[in-house]
């Protein structure tokens, strides 16, 4: 079994890479949204031409961003959602419910202190993770069945 994983969320760590690297030599696939987030944030203007008012810009941006992200969870098998700990990450709670909404197995990677902020998205998720290397033993159960010793 291959599992395309999407993993979406805080841009400001390494957990994308803490997974990534943790998940090596298992059959998994990984997408993500555009990381650098001065060319997710200027991709529109970039792209189909620039805007006097910030609203504009940032729409542009947001559009084409959710083709990408579109096609990313539409692919996935399982949708991890990280919310970061500086950030209140308005797309990321996008993210999760447009999984939700789809059907997808949803992993969501939180602290402890956004349990009540967010009760309503880890209710839609099939795992709580605190640390990106529960994901990674989340994934590894899941193709193997069996438990890192």
């Amino acid at each position: 079994m291959t599992l395309n994983v999407y993993l979406s969320g805080e841009i400001h760590t390494d957990w994308r890479e803490q997974i990534i690297d943790g998940a090596k030599g298992l059959d998994v696939t990984f997408s993500s949204p555009v990381t650098d987030h001065d060319a997710s944030d200027d991709c529109g203007v970039a792209i189909l031409g620039a805007e006097d008012n910030k609203y504009w810009h940032d729409h542009k941006g947001a559009m084409i961003n959710a083709i990408r992200t579109r096609k990313a969870i539409e692919d996935a098998d399982v949708v991890v959602v990280r919310f970061g700990e500086k950030y209140r990450q308005w797309n990321a709670a996008f993210d999760a419910g447009y999984a939700a909404a789809k059907g997808k197995s949803l992993i969501v990677l939180q602290q402890p202190e956004h349990d009540h902020p967010l009760k309503e998205v880890d209710a839609a998720a099939l795992a709580v993770a605190r640390e990106p290397h529960q994901v990674v033993e989340i994934l590894r159960y899941v193709l193997t069945g069996g438990l890192s010793s």
